[in-house]
C-alpha cells in the first residue's frame, strides 16, 4: 500500500487566558443587550445569592420578556439611576445606600406592573426623548443584589442605563442555558473597565501627513476584547523628547462625530482637535491621544438625545444625567496606558479641564504643568462653553 504523505502537526496546547476570556465575555454580553437578548449576572461563589437575568429596557422584544417571565421566581424591576428614576416618579428619590462604586449612585428598582411589562412601554420608562409616561404606577423596592453591575453592562453597551431585571436561583441556571443565554460573573463586568484599559496594544502603525502637521504619525491600539481602537496622533517626534529626559506636549481628546467629522457648531471639539495638532507641530512634537469615548464616555446615539435634551432646556451635565448617565463618565486609565507605552510617562498636558490633570496623574503619568487650550465661542456653544466653566470646572486661561 502506499504510504501516506500527509504530516502530522503539532498539538496546539489550548490553555484558557483568563483575562481575555472574561473581556470577551462582557463584550459578548453587552451585544447581546443591544440586541434585545437577556444576560445572566452571576454572583461570586459560594456567596449563596441568586443570579440576576436583565435585559435592556430599550432593546428587549416581546421574546426576551417571555424568555425572562419563564425563569423569574419573583416579579421584574426596571433598574435605573436615581436621575432618571425621579423623572420617571415625578418626585425626587432619596439618598439610596448600595453597591456604588468609584462615585457613581447606586442603583434604584421600580416595582414593574403586568402594564408596564410591554416593549414599548419600557423604551419609554428608559428613555426621556421618547417617553410616553403613563401614570405613575411604579413603586421603589430594594434593588437586587449584583444591580450596580448591570447597569455598568449597560453603559458598556453604550445603551441608555435602564433594564429590567429579575431573579434566577441556581435550579433555574439550566433552563437559562437551554435557551442560550449567556452568563457572565458579575465581576468581571466591574473589573471590565479597567482590565481592557490595561491590555492595550499597539496593532498598527502609518505616517499620516496632516493639514496642520506634515510630519505625522498615527498609532492604533486595541484592547484584549478586539473592541474599538483608540488613536494616537504623534506630531515630529515626542517619543524622543520624552527619551531626553524632555516633557513632550499631549493633549487627551474624546472622539467627537459630530464635531470632529462635521464640524457641529454645538460644541468646540473640532477647533480643539484641529488646534492642538497645529500648536504641537508649532511646538515642535507633541502627542494626541484619540479616545472612542464620544459624548464623554455615553456614545453617539445617546449623545444625540442629549441634544434633544438640551434644546427643551436642559444644559449638557442635566441632560447626560436625565439620560441616567453621570456628568462625565470617562476614564484616564486609557490615555495612561497608551502614553506608557510610547514611552511618554511625563508630559505637559494641554486641556482646560483639571479633571484631566488629576486623572493622569492618578494613573500615574507626571503631569509637567498645564497648557491652557481656548476655544472662542462661535454663537452657537456660548451656552455649552458657560456650563463647561460654571458646572465642570473647566479653567477660563
Amino acid at each position: 500500500m502506499p504510504q501516506s504523505t500527509a504530516t502530522t502537526e503539532p498539538a496546539i496546547a489550548l490553555v484558557a487566558d483568563p483575562l481575555s476570556l472574561a473581556l470577551r465575555q462582557v463584550h459578548r454580553a453587552a451585544s447581546d443587550l443591544r440586541r434585545g437578548t437577556p444576560v445572566l449576572l452571576q454572583p461570586a461563589p459560594g456567596s449563596g445569592a441568586a443570579g440576576l437575568l436583565v435585559a435592556a429596557a430599550e432593546t428587549v422584544g416581546a421574546r426576551g420578556l417571555a424568555e425572562m417571565a419563564s425563569l423569574a421566581t419573583l416579579p421584574a424591576t426596571l433598574l435605573l439611576a436615581p436621575s432618571r428614576a425621579a423623572a420617571v416618579l415625578h418626585r425626587p428619590i432619596p439618598s439610596v445606600v448600595g453597591e456604588s462604586r468609584n462615585g457613581q449612585e447606586a442603583p434604584v428598582a421600580l416595582a414593574l406592573p403586568a402594564a408596564l411589562l410591554q416593549p414599548e412601554q419600557l423604551r419609554g420608562l428608559a428613555d426621556p426623548v421618547a417617553e410616553q409616561l403613563m401614570p405613575a404606577l411604579a413603586e421603589l423596592v430594594p434593588a437586587p443584589p449584583l444591580s450596580f453591575a448591570a447597569l455598568v453592562l449597560a453603559k458598556l453597551g453604550r445603551l441608555l442605563p435602564a433594564l429590567v431585571a429579575v431573579q434566577v436561583p441556581d435550579a433555574g441556571l439550566p433552563r437559562a442555558a437551554s435557551l442560550g443565554i449567556m452568563a457572565l460573573a458579575a465581576e468581571d463586568v466591574l473589573a471590565y473597565p479597567a482590565t481592557a484599559a490595561t491590555s492595550l496594544t499597539r496593532v498598527a502603525e502609518a505616517r499620516v501627513p496632516l493639514q496642520d502637521a506634515t510630519d505625522s504619525r498615527i498609532i492604533a491600539f486595541r484592547a484584549a476584547d478586539g473592541g474599538i481602537e483608540h488613536l494616537a496622533i504623534l506630531v515630529g517626534d515626542p517619543e524622543g523628547l520624552a527619551a531626553a529626559g524632555g516633557a513632550p506636549l499631549a493633549r487627551v481628546h474624546s472622539e467627537c462625530f459630530t464635531g470632529d467629522l462635521l464640524g457641529s457648531l454645538r460644541c468646540d471639539c473640532g477647533p480643539q482637535l484641529r488646534g492642538a495638532i497645529a500648536r504641537m507641530a508649532a511646538d515642535g512634537a507633541g502627542v494626541l491621544l484619540y479616545l472612542a469615548q464620544e459624548g464623554r464616555g455615553i456614545g453617539l446615539v445617546n449623545k444625540l438625545r442629549a441634544y434633544t435634551l438640551q434644546d427643551q432646556g436642559l444644559d449638557t451635565l442635566d441632560a447626560n444625567r436625565a439620560l441616567g448617565y453621570g456628568a462625565d463618565e470617562r476614564g484616564f486609565l486609557v490615555a495612561a496606558t497608551m502614553l506608557r507605552a510610547l514611552g511618554m510617562t511625563r508630559v505637559r498636558l494641554l486641556t482646560n479641564n483639571p479633571d484631566k490633570l488629576a486623572g493622569l496623574a492618578a494613573c500615574g503619568i507626571d503631569v509637567a504643568g498645564r497648557e491652557p487650550h481656548q476655544i472662542a465661542a462661535n454663537g452657537v456653544n456660548d451656552a455649552y462653553l458657560d456650563t463647561k466653566a460654571t458646572r465642570f470646572g473647566h479653567l477660563l486661561r
